[in-house]
This record gives structure tokens, sequence and C-alpha cells, in this order.
């Protein structure tokens, strides 16, 4: 049924010449015959051209999960149809069952490696009462209304997790985040820090001496993609 068959002695190179014609509904179509497949595969793209009537043969799947040696695969529906395999000395009909994939065997799922993040970095959440609950959820929403803030979406991974506090003083409040876990698990940059003798000794000539207060200047700072996401920040209405 091999529409190329090996040499005598190169048997073992069959599997790269097990592709041959079939007849799928009376619609003749190139397949690749693997004899040690669990279950056969197709996917959807190439089978709305061999058989566009695909839908009228569909069988119900229930929650099943399969497997192939790269990772999961991820079926639509078990397909039930006839083949027939021609062949000089006589054709072989049979009707099989096939799992219709979204791209066929051919997953794309990307492999990426990277440095695990201790446990001790995914904090949950701390107690709260009501009342700081309250303003609480109030500073995240201004944060995510001027853009320092956002969603962290259900499809985002999350591997690290900073706890936020909310301090309340004579009626006011504010928010800080914990990080100490993150602070003890990062590599501390090495530029020079000035010291405060010699901003002193700078200023000794000058003749007016002001100070300027930025306005939420922490939230100002320029992240890098990476670093994004260490700084996660969770909190009973979410994480951020």
């Amino acid at each position: 049924m091999c529409k190329t068959k090996p040499a005598r002695g190169k048997g073992y190179t069959a599997g790269a010449s097990c592709i041959t014609s079939v007849l799928m509904n009376d619609v003749e179509s190139k397949v690749n015959l693997d004899t040690g497949a669990f279950f056969t595969s197709i996917g959807k793209d190439y089978l709305q051209i061999i058989l566009p009537e695909w839908k009228n043969h569909l069988l119900p799947i229930e929650g099943v999960k399969f497997r192939s040696a790269r990772n999961n695969m991820y079926p639509l529906v078990i397909l039930h149809t006839n083949l027939v395999f021609p062949h000089p000395e006589g054709s072989v009909r049979m009707k099989t069952e096939i799992v219709l994939m979204e791209n066929g065997s051919e997953v794309d799922i990307p492999c990426n490696i990277d440095i695990p993040y201790p446990p001790v970095l995914r904090r949950p959440t701390d107690p709260e009462s009501p009342r700081a609950r309250e303003a609480l959820e109030k500073h995240i929403q201004e944060l995510i209304q001027l853009g320092v803030l956002k969603n962290v979406g259900h499809d985002e991974e999350v591997e690290v997790t900073n706890p936020v506090i909310i301090a309340l003083h004579n009626g006011t409040s504010r928010i800080a985040v914990d990080f100490r876990a993150l602070n003890t698990n990062t590599v501390p940059d090495r530029d020079p820090i000035p010291r405060i003798p010699e901003t002193l000794t700078q200023l000794s000539k000058a003749k007016y001496i002001t100070s300027m207060d930025a306005l939420k200047g922490f939230h100002q700072i320029v992240l890098t993609p990476k670093s994004k996401k260490l700084l996660r920040i969770i909190a009973h209405c979410g994480i951020y």
C-alpha cells in the first residue's frame, strides 16, 4: 500500500516513505501511514479540503486528553468515516475513527527554559479589615486609571506575587507593597550611590537651596518587560 518501497535490506527506512493515497468517502487523499500510532489524527485545514462535509460524520467527544511525544494535543471532535486503500491485488476497505486536531499533530507549543522562582516569592494576601479593603480598592482603581497598574490576564503566567499593605492614619490612607522577599532574592545594582557629605560639599557655595517632591515618583520609574512580572502585587480583589 506504500507509494514507495525500500530496497532489500533497507526496511528500516520505510517510515520515511509511508505516504500513500486512500479514498476517504470516495475522495482521493494522500496520507502518511503510522503503524505504531495509538490513534489517527488529522488537521482541520486539510480535512476541509478532502472532506468538505466532514461535519456530517461527527461523533461526540467527552472530556478526554490526548498526548504525543511532544506535549498535549488539542482535540476538537471525533470523525467517523470510510477509508479505502487501493491496491492492484485487492483494495482494503475499513471504517475508522479519526481525531480532528486544531492544527493536526503539529501543535505549536513554544519551549521556554527559565530559572524557577523560589516558593517564598509566591506570597499570599494579608488579612485586612473591611475598612482597609475599601481603601485598598479605591487606591488600586486610581492607579489603574492613571495607567500605573493593570489587571493580570487569565492567560498570563504568575510566578511572583507581592502582598499589598494598606496604612490608615488620621482619616487618610496609603498603600505600600511588601517587597522584602523579592529584595532578598534580587541582585543589587553596583552603581555608585551619592553620599550625603559629598552632596553637602557640592552645595557649600550655593546661594539658594530648594527641594522638589515628585508626585508618585516611585510609580514613574520605567521598568523593563522582564522586571514587570517580578513586581506583580496581589490583593483580595485580584493580581496587578
